[in-house]
């Protein structure tokens, strides 16, 4: 039986444009972006600030049903990596973090005229296949 994965865009922006995204994502310097984004009913959100979310919904309701959070609060009060995802941002399209993969490809096609610029400096795809996503180290695991 073979698996219909589903798939995921992420960008990685400029440094100042990461935290001028974050604090203000409908600033007119993001024009280009934004219309490939509307075109195809897609926003950003900022990786580190999905993991923070990740952690105060956890420490708010109990961790004990966040299977990730020990490893996600680790990685964000590791200096290095918080700063690798504070220009991170996933792309979620219909409000969804994860989408079928002509959707993925369309839109990866729309933003690849705007890769390895000042703006987005690098765009990755994933898919939801376990084999092919990096597990937390066993010491996090619950």
């Amino acid at each position: 039986m073979s698996h219909q994965w589903q798939y995921q865009l992420r960008i990685t922006l400029g440094d100042e444009f990461a935290e001028l995204a974050r604090r203000d994502p409908d600033d007119p310097t993001f024009e280009p972006l934004a219309e490939v984004l509307g075109k195809h009913r897609a926003t950003l959100k900022c990786q580190f600030d999905a993991f923070a979310d990740y952690v105060a919904e956890a420490e708010k309701h109990g961790t004990e049903g966040h299977p990730l959070y020990e490893w996600t609060k680790a990685t964000i009060e590791n200096p290095a990596k918080k700063a690798k995802y504070l220009n991170s941002f996933t792309l979620y399209v219909d409000g969804y973090e994860v989408y079928a993969k002509e959707t993925a490809d369309v839109l990866e096609l729309d933003l690849q005229p705007l890769v390895c610029g000042e703006m987005v400096t690098r765009m990755s795809k994933h898919d939801t296949n376990p084999a092919n996503n990096p597990q937390p180290p066993e010491r996090y695991r619950r």
